[in-house]
């Protein structure tokens, strides 16, 4: 667009009346000016973020920025490394220790500070021209406010007090992320812990059988062939070990990393068993709502949507005037008495109405609007499916609790009392010890299942996608970024 300066001096505008718009607009806008100066809040917002974050965790999330916080946060870690995590200790040791989670907090501040920039006047610009000829020196001063900034102040900080609060969630958005798949490393982490005890336990009862099938096959007491099926056990038992043992240093590795920890900070103790099996199953009433209520990713879209309807109000508000300055202007001139008066500095739409901006704002919105209407089907869907899981996990790890455990037990008993009636040989004893640990191996690996799928459960319910990995976030942001640039 063409701009284009008006400037009026005193010789040109002599009538009394003509400072009287100049200054009922300086008045109005030094009201504006100091209703509108907005401070940032001594905890930078973040106290919301710690209420919605223990409304879905149970966990205070902190936001490390003072050095006595940091201490603070750093005595908190070495106590809770001193004794076996939990997994609500885990979460909080997470939310301390998590240095990629606290990065993100700082996404909060950076919001904060644009929106106390958009409740402050723009910085003045001062103009200075100095001309000399013929021994006269002539010389223009002036300086300009952003008259049009002022009357879209309350409008722009309506948007950036929507992008603050969409800050606020994304904040809780990745402090819940954290806390989900730290739980889920957790209850991975010691189930497979477990799972190389029962596998050691496998292992040892093959090579006890391995050996002695060994010995009586060389006296001639048992097949080739069947020695060779004891040997094959064996070997299968000593694979299926080592990769259960590896398995155990990745799950511990995975918790380390969401955990923040060091090299130095490596021997935190886990438990030697998973939590029991809940006595009931939760039966969650109107999951479907809750998660429309209560789940962030879908908070923050609707936030979103609503950010860039606010946005396309402003586009429309400054589609064809984008610079409206007003100020005051003086000239001197050598010989002469100085000239005062005005000066305005507009954008003429000669080339651009704005029509393009107006279309990119309108499609940003109508981006949005559609984004929030499938983060909602995903949503509620993800809630059916995670019931569905839970559900699932919860009676297969109670029908290996209540039967295939016990009845696995009760076999065993029976083979010892035939073992010592010499009724079935040592072999037959021998794979059924193997056999009542594989059982003890499934329980382990349901239970470990069903805490997993409490946590997505939970995770779908209040907080966000269950799939989703910590790091990622929602495209509604970008969305909301791209509705910005108005």
């Amino acid at each position: 667009m063409m701009k284009t300066r008006i400037m009026a001096t005193r010789a040109e505008m002599r009538a009394p009346h003509s400072m009287r718009p100049l200054k009922r607009l300086a008045a109005a806008g030094a009201a504006l000016f100091l209703a509108g100066c907005a401070t940032v809040s001594p905890d930078g917002g973040f106290g919301t973020v710690q209420q919605l974050t223990k409304e879905r965790t149970g966990q205070t999330a902190t936001w490390q920025r003072p050095d006595a916080q940091a201490d603070s946060a750093k005595a908190r870690v070495d106590e809770l490394l001193q004794q076996p995590l939990t997994a609500d200790s885990a979460v909080e040791l997470a939310f301390l220790n998590n240095k990629g989670l606290q990065a993100s907090f700082s996404e909060l501040g950076i919001a904060e500070s644009d929106l106390v920039r958009a409740g402050r006047l723009r910085n003045p610009s001062f103009t200075f021209g100095r001309l000399s000829g013929n021994g006269a020196v002539e010389i223009d001063r002036s300086i300009l406010f952003d008259v049009l900034g002022l009357l879209t102040m309350p409008l722009a900080k309506q948007v950036e007090q929507a992008r603050f609060e969409q800050a606020q969630l994304q904040a809780a958005f990745e402090a819940v992320g954290v806390a989900a798949d730290t739980r889920r490393a957790y209850f991975s982490a010691v189930a497979a812990q477990e799972l190389v005890k029962y596998f050691g336990q496998v292992k040892e009862a093959a090579q006890a059988s391995s050996e002695l099938a060994r010995r009586m096959a060389h006296t001639g007491n048992f097949s080739k062939l069947t020695q060779m099926r004891e040997q094959a056990f064996y070997a299968d038992a000593t694979a299926q070990l080592a990769r259960a043992q590896h398995q155990a240093v990745a799950e511990r590795e995975r918790l380390t990393r969401l955990l923040g920890l060091g090299s130095d900070q490596l021997n935190f103790k886990l438990p030697e068993r998973l939590p029991e099996l809940p006595k009931s199953a939760v039966e969650p009433k109107d999951a479907e709502q809750t998660a429309m209520d209560k789940r962030l990713d879908v908070l923050m879209a609707k936030r979103s949507a609503d950010a860039v309807a606010k946005s396309l109000g402003l586009t429309k508000a400054t589609r064809v005037v984008n610079v409206l300055n007003f100020g005051y202007a003086n000239r001197s001139q050598t010989g002469e008495a100085r000239s005062n008066g005005y000066l305005i500095e507009l954008e003429l739409p000669l080339f651009d109405f704005g029509v393009a901006r107006l279309l990119r704002a309108e499609a940003t919105y109508m981006q949005a609007v559609n984004r929030t209407a499938q983060v909602a089907i995903n949503a509620q869907s993800e809630v059916r499916e995670s019931y569905s899981a839970y559900r699932t996990a919860f009676d297969l790890a109670q029908h290996y609790r209540d039967e295939v455990v016990p009845l696995r037990k009760r076999i065993s008993e029976e083979n010892l009392l035939r073992y010592n009636g010499m009724l079935i040989s040592v072999f037959e004893l021998l794979a059924d010890s193997r056999e009542q640990v594989s059982s003890i191996t499934g329980y382990v690996e349901a239970l470990r299942d069903f805490w997993v799928t409490d946590t997505n459960l939970q995770t779908a319910l209040t907080g966000r996608s269950p799939d989703a990995s910590a790091t990622e976030r929602p495209s509604a942001k970008a969305a909301l970024a791209a509705g910005g640039a108005h």
